[in-house]
Formats: C-alpha cells, sequence, structure tokens
C-alpha cells in the first residue's frame, strides 16, 4: 500500500483514462448500479458534462499498473448550477462564483482493497493542493453520515442540504473546504 503513485490529468487526456474512471466507478457503486441516478450509463454522461467544464482536473491512484481510486473536479463559473436545488437558506454571498472562486471536488472514491488505508486523503489532498481557488466544495449523499465526518474531519464544514437538478439525484450535504483567504479583484 506504500508504493501508491498519483498521476494527474486534464481535459486532453480524457480519452486515456475514460476506461479507467468508468471501471473504478463501476467496482465501487457496483450494489447501486441498478439505481436510476447511479447508472454507468448515467455516470458517464454526467463524465463528459464535468470534462467539459472549465478547469477540469483529475488525480488517480496506482499501485502499481492498477488503479485504486481518483478524484475530479473543476473551477465553479458565474451562474453556475452546482448550488441549484438548495434546501435551506444560505447567505448569498456564499453562493457568488467568480471563474476562480470555488473548486467544485465532483467524485472522490477509492476502490475496497484501498480503503481505510489514507489514500483517499491522499488523492483529495494532491488534487486539491495546487489548484489557484479559495476554497473547495463537495457534495455526500445526506444518508453518509460517516463519509461526512470524514470530510470534517479533513476541515470541510457542512453548508447546507441540496437535491441536484439532476434526474434521480438523491439529497446531498454541500460543504466548503477553504483553501486560502480570499482576494479582493
Amino acid at each position: 500500500m506504500t508504493n501508491i503513485h498519483l498521476e494527474t490529468y486534464t481535459q486532453k487526456d480524457i480519452d486515456g483514462i475514460r476506461q479507467t474512471l468508468l471501471a473504478v466507478y463501476a467496482e465501487t457503486y457496483r450494489d447501486r448500479l441498478d439505481e436510476p441516478f447511479f447508472t454507468l450509463t448515467e455516470f458517464d454522461e454526467r463524465l463528459s458534462r464535468y470534462v467539459a467544464a472549465p478547469q477540469w482536473e483529475c488525480v488517480v491512484g496506482f499501485d502499481g499498473e492498477d488503479p485504486v481510486g481518483y478524484a475530479f473536479g473543476y473551477t465553479l463559473q458565474p451562474g453556475a448550477r452546482w448550488w441549484d436545488g438548495l434546501l435551506g437558506d444560505v447567505d448569498p454571498s456564499l453562493l457568488a462564483e467568480t471563474g476562480h472562486r470555488t473548486f467544485a471536488l465532483n467524485e472522490l472514491m477509492v476502490r475496497q482493497p484501498w480503503r481505510g488505508t489514507g489514500v483517499a486523503r491522499r488523492i483529495h489532498d494532491e488534487l486539491a493542493s495546487h489548484r489557484g481557488e479559495e476554497r473547495v466544495t463537495l457534495l455526500v449523499e445526506a444518508t453518509h453520515p460517516k463519509v461526512r465526518r470524514t470530510y470534517e474531519s479533513w476541515g470541510y464544514s457542512f453548508l447546507a442540504q441540496i437535491r441536484p437538478a439532476l434526474p434521480d439525484a438523491p439529497v446531498l450535504d454541500a460543504m466548503i473546504l477553504p483553501l486560502r483567504a480570499a482576494t479582493i479583484s
């Protein structure tokens, strides 16, 4: 487990890593692939939209040649739909996007044999470490409090619950992690 190496990919690399991302997703969500939101087809369609977004980036962890997990996301633009579907009142200033304020972490998943080894945190931190945004946001299923507690232990704070404007989307907890102090522009 100590020989995990991390590779960073951008939009131009998607053709070479798409099948790896889909295979890890299919294994990770194998018990839920029959649920409409979690089908492999739905994920592949979301992946295409994510990759097309500005400044999309992905970090994949490998044990030798074997992918162990990955994280990816993109920079939220002004008017981003990310915050659509909030289920509570939130200060509007927290939702204002500038095109360089917030990195949206779309996915972070690790295959079963490597869970609990710290590799998820390594992948996350590698992806977040060189981002220029002020903060990272992610969404975690409201029915997974253990996952939410993990993110809280990494410094994330709960913002509000949200139901994304996607067919069959579950209720999610929106969380925020400050990366650096806001800059005046």
